[in-house]
């Protein structure tokens, strides 16, 4: 586990070009979890004025990879899986993840999305991530 879970996974967070064009936020970051938040912006939706698909899969992907890190230190997602179990609509969108087993070679974690509105948590989507260390952290 890193010394400053939340520090290390914030670091990550802000090198990463793609997380800040989204407006991703670290939230909470320690011993296997990770919670991460984004606003909603008209740029981030679909047609129809919900989340766009490609979002809520990597949102659900980043928290994951997040969740790993704490114990395991940077990784690469080598699987994972999205359902979404309702339209993505809300104000913000908060995705908690969790590792479900940590391995030497392989981490399998699982993410609840979350829309918010008014304060009211909904859940939009579910997913599962299966991660490999890529070095020393």
């Amino acid at each position: 586990m890193q010394p400053d879970p939340l520090a290390f996974i914030r670091g990550i967070n802000e090198t990463a070009a793609f997380n800040r064009w989204c407006g991703i936020h670290v939230l909470s970051a320690g011993e296997g979890r990770a919670e991460i938040a984004v606003a909603w912006r008209d740029d981030l939706g679909q047609y129809a004025g919900f989340l766009h698909a490609g979002l809520v899969g990597a949102l659900i992907d980043t928290a994951c990879g997040f969740a790993a890190a704490t114990l395991v230190g940077r990784v690469l997602a080598s699987h994972f899986s999205v359902n979404c179990l309702r339209p993505a609509v809300g104000q913000r969108f908060i995705a908690r993840a969790r590792v479900v087993k940590p391995g030497r070679t392989q981490v399998f974690t699982a993410c609840d999305l979350f829309a918010v509105t008014d304060g009211e948590e909904k859940l939009v989507a579910t997913g599962e991530t299966l991660l490999t260390p890529v070095g020393s952290s």
